[in-house]
């Protein structure tokens, strides 16, 4: 009965250490670290080279050069500085969690025969190099096997470094397709469906020039710069496509395209048709197709007349100093802002025709803020049949300190709205709610 026990508490033992070794994947006699670096005084930051092997089988070599990084196999591309920094830095700072043989009879146990990653590093001006292999996980997928080359000893490091070192050429890759200087842009050129339209910078406001010369939306052109500059690959559809490969990605009649300028220098990018994995794209400068996300491609699909500035008035209510409402057979009405005496106080509002008087301040600002909402819905070529040759209302108001003026005239031909300016061609219409609010508020105001 003694020896049964025995043997019961010995069977128990070895029951535990199997179930230890399984789990954990260390023997009792594995070497305890702590605190120790698997690449001991390596600054992540002094890293200069990289090269990765990935789970995929991707071979990938990148160089830091004046601080980015950029890849230089097996393609010459800018790479994505965040995975690469985040190499890096698991160089730097991964930990030997314990060593498990010193010299193993066979690698092949534990996955290090074949690495699954294989990273390698130079550093500090090739002073420090090395390159750390990482095998299988352990049964229960905390730690991987790994170990240094040049060292016979197989130890074991923290799983969750995994993410940050699993990076196929792709990953490692920066998903921009266009580099933008907004700041030097002069000149836009769009085309969508066989429609032209162009821009140009004039101080810090742009301007349409083709098909027509209109005032631009600001905020419409730098949405298309956030479009242009925001713009990433999903996929590498081709990096060296035949002309036939060309017209199969929709290039022989792309959607649209987009043309930058900055002085003499030009840079297209082109919209090519959709395919399984997302929309072709490609920057004219380079033979590489790309393809992004079918909602990004919406972005360059605007036609010319979404780059019209629609606001009919440039003024606001908060930058009017005078504004005078002429009305068909009726004597002009003239507010003029009087600047606050004191501090604090809100500047008020005098009419000064057709007869003087003190307007209720909030009443006038309200008028002056409908105005500046007075959108077109619509553009048109002419003003034929607008009601614009004898308008409704005539508005020539002053703002930015009384520097600068516009003109803007309102019609009715039945129960449809317009209005025109100057410098915009043709008519726009309006909603006819928004010039029946004006009358209503003028009326009340020019008593």
């Amino acid at each position: 009965m003694k020896g049964l026990r025995s043997t019961v508490a010995l069977l128990a033992v070895l029951i535990g250490l199997g179930a230890y070794i399984y789990f954990t994947g260390v023997t009792p006699t594995s070497e305890s670290t702590k605190n120790e670096k698997v690449f001991p005084g390596l600054e992540s930051a002094k890293v200069e080279e990289l090269t990765v092997k990935s789970e995929s089988g991707d071979r990938t070599a990148l160089k830091k050069t004046d601080g980015a990084w950029s890849l230089v196999s097996p393609v010459t591309a800018a790479a994505n500085d965040t995975n690469a920094v985040g190499i890096a830095n698991v160089l730097g700072d991964v930990d030997v969690v314990r060593v498990v043989e010193e010299n193993p009879a066979s690698l092949k146990d534990y996955g290090l025969d074949a690495p699954q990653l294989e990273i390698g590093f130079k550093a500090d001006g090739g002073k420090m190099a090395g390159t750390l292999l990482i095998g299988s996980k352990t049964a229960t997928g905390g730690n991987m096997y790994a170990r240094r080359d040049g060292q016979t000893r197989v130890i074991l490091v923290g799983q969750y470094h995994e993410a940050s070192l699993n990076k196929s050429t792709f990953d490692l890759r920066d998903k921009h397709i266009v580099k933008l200087d907004r700041a030097k842009i002069d000149g836009i050129t769009v085309s969508v469906g066989g429609k032209t339209g162009e821009l140009a910078k004039s101080g810090d406001e742009w301007k349409m020039t083709a098909p027509m010369t209109a005032r631009a939306d600001n905020s419409a052109v730098d949405g298309l710069f956030a479009s242009v500059d925001g713009l990433e690959m999903t996929s590498v559809a081709s990096t060296a496509p035949t002309p036939d490969e060309l017209k199969a990605f929709g290039f022989d009649k792309p959607q649209a395209s987009v043309t930058l300028r900055a002085g003499t220098d030009r840079k297209t990018l082109t919209v090519g048709g959709k395919g399984a994995a997302g929309v072709y794209v490609r920057d004219d400068s380079k033979p590489d197709v790309f393809t992004i996300e079918e909602s990004s491609a919406i972005d360059f699909t605007k036609v010319p007349e979404d780059y019209r500035r629609r606001e009919m008035f440039d003024m606001r209510a908060f930058t009017a100093t005078r504004v005078e409402l002429v009305r068909q057979g009726a004597a002009p009405v003239v507010f003029e802002r009087v600047k606050a005496g004191e501090e604090g106080k809100p500047d008020a509002w005098k009419r000064t025709a057709p007869t003087a008087g003190d307007p209720d301040r909030s009443k006038v600002e309200t008028l002056i803020a409908g105005l500046a909402d007075i959108r077109a819905t619509a553009f048109q070529n002419s003003t034929a049949r607008t009601g614009l040759d004898s308008p409704t209302l005539t508005v020539i108001a002053k703002f930015d300190e009384g520097k600068k003026e516009e003109r803007v005239t309102l019609g009715q031909s039945g129960t449809a709205a317009f209005a025109a300016r100057p410098d915009d061609p043709g008519a726009a219409t309006i909603e006819a709610e928004k010039l029946a609010e004006t009358l209503k508020a003028l009326d009340e105001l020019a008593k």
